[in-house]
């Protein structure tokens, strides 16, 4: 595969594809999702792929070298790519809920498994509220802004997360101008 030229969208799916066909199920998440939902106003170098089964760990690694990636830690990383590939094991959750939806793009045949909008907020979200990560506060503003969100679940989980405060602020955020 040739990744130099590919765009986050374009390497995100070409690396989930192949996985899927090589019977890996992976969902992305992060802040690639959030570059994705953006157009790019965010833009991350990383892309976190969260296996959906705990025994394809070893699988995964052996297809990902396979491709010409070489492991840096806990990261893969490719002479050919601008990006590297985090791999997060299951399940699949944003702060204390697994996640119910999960968003597809396709392109031709090949799909890219990812966070829904909404999901994606609550992950940035989840960053912000046990972090105190800013960067993170802003990112789930961005893809509000661009993206169909459910603000009311967003609330509801902020609730369940214990962060109904914290949730006040982004909202306070998000009602500002850019």
């Amino acid at each position: 595969m040739r990744f130099k030229t590919l765009t986050l969208t374009d390497f995100a799916i070409s690396v989930s594809d192949y996985l899927r066909r090589n019977g890996i199920q992976v969902v992305l998440s992060g802040g690639a999702c959030v570059s994705i939902y953006t157009d790019n106003k965010y833009m991350s170098d990383d892309l976190d792929l969260v296996l959906l089964s705990s025994e394809e760990q070893k699988k995964t690694k052996a297809l990902i070298l396979a491709l010409g990636f070489v492991e840096k830690g806990r990261y893969f990383c490719h002479a050919d790519s601008n990006f590297f590939l985090d791999f997060l094991p299951p399940p699949l959750s944003v702060g204390n809920e697994p996640v119910k939806q999960i968003s597809e793009i396709r392109k031709g045949k090949r799909i890219l498994k990812l966070l829904s909008p909404t999901d994606c907020v609550k992950d940035r979200l989840a960053a912000y509220y046990h972090w105190n990560d800013k960067q993170a506060l802003e990112q789930a503003v961005l893809v509000c802004r661009d993206q169909s969100v459910d603000l009311a679940e967003v609330r509801r989980w902020s609730a369940a997360e214990g962060m109904a405060e914290k949730f006040e602020i982004f909202k306070r955020r998000l009602s500002r101008n850019p």
